[in-house]
């Protein structure tokens, strides 16, 4: 299979997914802010509907789409402009709907599944550091004169999401964990959504200070 990267390239890309898999990011803040508003279901479509982003930038960096979109400097302003908004809605609405909201149960009602992917999805698309990641980082591992190159691209970036797959269920179900023992403490569960709002709104700006390469 000429698209499979050689063993040893694989062993330092693993050890790459896993050291970006645990430096947090919007995509993470994501899963558990859901996690603790919605419970596991709601964490889990989240973070599908973000894995589901990252196989579309696959596909977008493989054909060389991602590339053309990084050097556009109105394209990637556009997409950093969408992406902090985005963030910032989630920040407002963990803080108008948080998961102390929701176990006072005092008639808010909780997002569907669907709607929930579709958060997913979009704050994994609309992230510019994700097209960076899928541009600058994945060709790390891949010759340029490589004849199966694109190949290889698609290999590794869904290789990055079936690795992610497993590290981000145990990451919910272990959230889940602790709001269970937090319900009944309203208080701690009301400083979880204000410190979600903050983590959005802080990679809201982060995002908008994102340079292209």
């Amino acid at each position: 299979m000429d698209f499979v990267p050689s063993a040893s390239v694989l062993v330092a890309y693993s050890i790459a997914c896993f050291v970006l898999f645990v430096t947090p990011g919007p995509d993470m803040s994501l899963f558990l802010a859901k996690t603790v508003s919605g419970g596991r279901k709601a964490g889990l479509a989240a973070m599908g509907g973000a894995l589901v982003g990252c196989c579309v930038h696959t596909l977008l960096a493989a054909l060389g789409i991602s590339a053309l979109l990084a050097a556009s400097e109105t394209a990637f302003l556009v997409l950093k402009v969408v992406g902090a908004l985005y963030l910032l809605w989630l920040s407002i609405d963990a803080i108008r709907g948080g998961s102390a909201l929701n176990v006072r149960t005092e008639g808010h009602k909780p997002s569907s599944l669907w709607a929930t992917f579709l958060v997913g999805v979009g704050i994994n698309l609309t992230n510019p550091k994700v097209v960076l990641f899928f541009v600058t980082f994945l060709p790390q591992f891949v010759d340029a004169g490589d004849p199966h190159a694109s190949g290889k691209l698609l290999f590794l970036g869904i290789y990055f999401v079936l690795f992610s797959l497993p590290l981000a269920v145990a990451l919910i179900y272990a959230a889940e964990k602790v709001i269970a023992a937090l319900k009944h403490r309203p208080r701690l569960l009301r400083v979880l959504d204000y410190s979600f709002a903050g983590l959005f709104g802080a990679f809201a700006i982060k995002i908008l200070a994102t340079q292209a390469r």
